[in-house]
């Protein structure tokens, strides 16, 4: 299945391969999203229903900046951003510093 995914998507593949290695590492870099989705879940589980989509909201609100006290800093994030702008110019926003 992988070869296969490989093959068919190979045009996508090879444009990312051009990229320096830092920047590889930030772009497919998931951990910290897997974390988040799995906390996520596990409060949504944990409470089950909600009377209101606001008290939804509010849930999803705390569990996310609960999560970002265990964040961590990117791996070489200034020189992948470097490569960013380089490749992206006006298009990289300036609040990705």
């Amino acid at each position: 299945m992988i070869s296969a995914a490989w093959i068919e998507n190979w045009e996508r593949i090879v444009p990312f391969l051009a990229f320096p290695a830092d920047v590889r590492r930030v772009v497919y870099t998931t951990n910290t999203i897997e974390a988040l989705n799995r906390q996520i879940r596990k409060i949504i589980k944990t409470r089950g229903h909600f009377p209101t989509e606001d008290s939804a909201r509010k849930l999803l609100y705390l569990a996310i900046t609960n999560a970002q006290t265990t964040w961590r800093g990117v791996y070489n994030w200034s020189s992948a951003l470097a490569a960013f702008r380089i490749h992206f110019g006006d298009r990289l926003p300036d609040t990705a510093i």
